[in-house]
């Protein structure tokens, strides 16, 4: 069945490609861009852009028009730059000052792609049916227990259900993922056999160029580096400038190798220690969305995924009041509060929620 799609168009490959092949199909397309942030001139330096925020973001909207112009689909700007600040940059600085280590990916997908530029288009009197976009995932209704179900893409190195976790019902009944089924590669060749602009753009690499630190404002509380037995051996810069495993940027002088493992905010300490100590079996996650069930009614096993580059491993999934408890098989390195940990039974993503705690020793 012929449909109206708004195509979210990056001014990347993977959308222009999305977009070259539903109107390939037949469907009547509908081209959008978000700007998420004030915009300099073209002039502005190649070098900068490898993050999806930055100040060349206007390069990306000039790419997405020109992909629009050359499939011939209408072209509209949708502006979300107060919606994006509040929603994904503010969370993610908030997180930071906590001591925690956000996903930026993951707010934006739910929060702005599949919520604010949808409310926005409409607001804006755009029809659509369906809102497309270049990610690698799957979208598939079961009918047996009524519900939508995400999955998996079909190329493991590309798959990014990790960062569609958090959408809900409503979100994945509009969602289309033309690409689920295809590899980076097919993606690659069809671009340039298709003659689109864009087809040998460089990916982004990063959340913001220049790293997540260039977002923090303000002058940031030192504090103590702690080793593993309490002992004060440096001075930290502010807790919002470290990660969980974080090696670099320590300053302490010893002899091994020593890495952040625990991140303190009551007592604006930081724990260092050796790379055994990044190894946990138990944590929390809270903020729940459940996509495969309403809701998780007894323990269960499950792959889980505690960020997004990490490899899946098997635990075992036990429901609380409004939260739940995690225990792998294996001890995992660096279960990092803050960030998504994604549920898997085979390639379908069960659901998802934010690290919350971790045992301190």
């Amino acid at each position: 069945m012929l449909r109206r799609i708004l195509i979210a168009l990056s001014g990347g490959v993977d959308s222009a490609v999305a977009a070259a092949l539903l109107k390939q199909s037949g469907h009547e397309l509908i081209g959008v861009t978000m700007q998420i942030c004030p915009c300099e001139p073209a002039t502005v330096s190649t070098a900068l852009r490898r993050g999806c925020y930055g100040v060349w973001k206007g390069n990306d909207i000039d790419d997405a028009r020109r992909v629009a112009q050359h499939l011939a689909i209408p072209f509209h700007i949708i502006d979300l730059c107060h919606e994006y600040e509040r929603d994904v940059l503010d969370e993610v600085v908030l997180g930071y000052s906590h001591g925690r280590t956000p996903n930026p990916c993951v707010y934006c997908n739910s929060r702005i792609k599949f919520g604010a530029l949808i409310d926005s288009a409409q607001k804006a009197g755009l029809q659509f049916d369906f809102i497309a976009t270049g990610h690698y995932a799957n979208i598939e209704y079961d009918v047996a227990c009524g519900r939508f179900l995400l999955k998996k893409g079909a190329d493991a190195q590309k798959d990014q259900s990790y960062f569609l976790s958090f959408l809900n019902q409503k979100q994945l009944g509009v969602a289309l993922f033309p690409l689920g089924s295809y590899s980076k590669s097919q993606v690659r060749r069809m671009a340039a056999e298709l003659g689109l602009p864009v087809s040998d753009k460089v990916e982004s690499q990063d959340f913001v160029s220049g790293g997540y630190q260039t977002l923090l404002h303000g002058e940031e509380q030192q504090g103590p580096i702690l080793d593993g037995q309490g002992r004060k051996i440096g001075v930290h810069n502010g807790i919002a400038r470290y990660t969980i495993g974080q090696r670099k940027g320590l300053n302490v002088s010893t002899c091994e190798k020593l890495y952040v493992t625990k991140i303190l905010p009551d007592t604006n300490t930081i724990v260092v220690g050796t790379e055994i100590d990044l190894e946990e079996r138990e944590f929390q996650v809270s903020c729940l969305n459940w996509i495969a069930v309403d809701r998780l009614s007894c323990a269960t096993r499950a792959e889980i995924k505690i960020r997004s580059k990490a490899e899946l491993a098997m635990a075992s999934v036990n429901p609380l009041d409004d939260s739940v408890s995690v225990v792998f098989d294996v001890p995992q390195k660096c279960i990092t509060p803050g960030q998504a940990a994604v549920f898997y039974h085979d390639t379908v993503v069960l659901g998802a929620g934010i690290i919350d705690v971790v045992p301190v020793p």
